[in-house]
C-alpha cells in the first residue's frame, strides 16, 4: 500500500528530530564525562563501643497456642521482675520478637499439629559504664528461665549519628584529595563539584560473646570475658568534579 507524500514528510521529519536528539545527547554525555574526573574517598575511624547488649531467648511449649503464650509470659515477667530488681530500667529491656507457631508431624499420611511453640527475644541494655551490671543480667534471666543468645557491644543511635557524619566527611575529604592530585597528575585543575553519593557506612554491632561461649558459665566469669576495646567503623564517599 502506498503511503501519502505527506505522511512521509512527516515520518521523515521525525525520524530526523529523532537523529538529532541522540547526537545531541551522545555529544553532551561524552563532552560532559570527557571534563570531569571520579574519584573514591574512604575513611576508617577508632570508637569505643558505649554500650552492652545482652539478648536473651525464652522459648516455650504447649498443646496450645494459648498455653505456650502463657507459658513464656510467666518466664518473660519473672526475668523482667529480676531484672528490675538488679538496678536495671525497664526502658533499658526491650522485645526484639515475639512469635507463636505450630509444631507439626510429618508422616506418610499427611502432616498434622502435634502443639504450639511460642519464642521471645529479649534485648537487655547495659551502659559500658555499668559493666559490673552484666553479670547480675545474666543470672537474672537464666535464673527465670531464659537462655542467653549473644552479647554484643554495640552504639548508641546519637552516637551512630555522630559518627557516621563524622566518616563521611573524613571520607568526602579524602575524595577530594585524590581528584585533586589525579588533576594534578594529568595536567589539569581541578573545578566543581558535580555530584557526590555516600557508597556505604561500615556500622555493625560487634560480637562479644556468643551462645556457645558463654553456655554453662555464670554471669560473673562471663562478665570478666567481656572487655570493651576500640573498634573500626568506616564510610566510602565517590565524588565527580569538573576539571579545566
Amino acid at each position: 500500500m502506498a503511503i501519502d507524500k505527506g505522511v512521509q514528510k512527516t515520518l521523515i521529519i521525525v525520524v530526523g528530530v529523532l537523529l538529532a536528539i541522540i547526537l545531541a545527547f551522545s555529544f553532551f554525555k561524552y563532552s560532559f564525562y570527557s571534563s570531569t574526573i571520579s574519584s573514591t574517598g574512604t575513611a576508617k575511624i577508632e570508637v569505643i563501643p558505649d554500650m552492652v547488649s545482652v539478648y536473651f531467648n525464652i522459648d516455650t511449649k504447649g498443646s496450645t497456642a494459648d498455653e505456650a503464650s502463657d507459658k513464656n509470659s510467666i518466664i518473660v515477667d519473672k526475668m523482667k521482675t529480676a531484672l528490675l530488681a538488679v538496678g536495671i530500667n525497664d526502658n533499658e529491656i526491650k522485645t526484639s520478637n515475639f512469635n507463636v507457631y505450630p509444631n507439626y508431624d510429618y508422616s506418610s499420611s499427611g502432616q498434622r499439629i502435634t502443639g504450639y511453640s511460642a519464642s521471645h527475644s529479649l534485648k537487655v541494655e547495659i551502659s559500658v559504664d555499668e559493666k559490673n551490671k552484666i553479670g547480675s543480667v545474666i543470672d537474672a534471666g537464666i535464673g527465670a528461665g531464659a537462655g542467653v543468645s549473644y552479647i554484643n557491644f554495640e552504639l548508641n543511635e546519637d552516637n551512630q549519628k555522630r559518627y557516621k557524619v563524622e566518616a563521611i566527611k573524613i571520607a568526602t575529604e579524602d575524595a577530594r584529595t585524590k581528584a585533586e592530585a589525579l588533576a594534578e597528575g594529568s595536567g589539569s585543575r581541578l573545578g566543581s563539584l558535580v555530584s557526590v553519593s555516600s557508597n556505604e557506612w561500615g556500622y555493625v554491632p560487634w560480637l562479644a560473646a556468643s551462645e556457645s561461649s558463654v553456655k554453662g558459665s555464670s554471669g560473673a566469669d562471663i562478665a570478666t570475658s567481656i572487655t570493651p576495646s576500640e573498634q573500626e567503623i568506616s564510610a566510602s564517599v565517590t565524588a565527580v568534579f569538573r576539571i579545566r
